[in-house]
């Protein structure tokens, strides 16, 4: 089903817990799980912590962000404002649903920057954030004009970048980045997080993971051994961290 944001549609799927009886009237709480740069909601990595989270009692809300996906939007011209914007409203519509008790939400690389975002923004309404191999130094590599495996100077930023493979991005990606200051966000969220990340992370170097999470009130760092950025090699860890963290939340 679609969301519209701004007048974009953006692409959404709820899947129920395991067992839910909808005649019931019965409740429970909801994940919102927001995929990376480049990335959809069918990618393997996501739908497996959706379902496990599906699983152990949780409804879930992925979505495909603007640009991405099958939503609305060119690529070329999304920026993190853009999709701050749509995880507002993602989040806005989940509280709408009758059936909800408590909000999470859970994101991977640029989404996992994004809850980290979000969760700061809405902290009265988000129960916990769970971070994986959470893209949080976009911002502080736009500044310094390294980004996205290129060079360039942050004071004159090009109109456009031109990826390996040969989607470009436009350069207000690039000064949107610049403005936001991830400490902020962290500072401002005291509930539950839960980070998880590939210790050999070709993507997000995992340091930026164990920052995050000694920066946080209230976080715990799960680092899985000899795994990539998009846990290729050891899933099952990943799944089984999820649900040993959100059992009984």
């Amino acid at each position: 089903m679609y969301l519209t944001d701004d007048k974009i549609k953006l692409n959404i799927k709820l899947d129920m817990p395991a067992g839910y009886d909808s005649a019931s009237g019965a409740k429970c709480p909801l994940v919102i799980v927001i995929h990376g740069f480049t990335g959809h909601m069918e990618e393997r990595h996501i739908t497996a912590v959706s379902g496990t989270l599906n699983e152990i009692g949780y409804a879930t809300l992925r979505v495909d962000m603007y640009g991405h996906g099958s939503s609305e939007g060119e690529f070329h011209d999304h920026t993190l404002f853009k999709w701050m914007s749509n995880a507002m409203t993602v989040i806005d519509y989940a509280r709408s649903l009758d059936f909800v008790t408590d909000l999470y939400l859970c994101g991977h690389s640029q989404g996992g920057l994004m809850v980290m975002l979000a969760g700061a923004m809405k902290a009265d309404v988000i129960k916990a954030i769970i971070p994986l191999s959470p893209a949080a130094m976009i911002p502080e590599g736009a500044r310094k004009g390294e980004l996205l495996g290129q060079t360039f100077d942050p004071e004159h930023v090009p109109d456009e970048l031109i990826r390996e493979d040969g989607r470009t991005l436009g350069g207000n990606y690039v000064r949107v980045a610049q403005t936001i200051r991830v400490e902020d966000f962290i500072d401002r969220y005291d509930g539950p997080v839960l980070i998880i990340h590939g210790d050999q992370d070709e993507a997000v170097p995992v340091e930026v993971g164990i920052e995050a999470a000694k920066r946080y009130k209230n976080a715990k760092l799960v680092l899985i051994p000899g795994d990539n950025h998009c846990y290729d090699y050891h899933l099952d860890m990943v799944t089984d961290a999820v649900r040993e963290w959100m059992s009984g939340r």
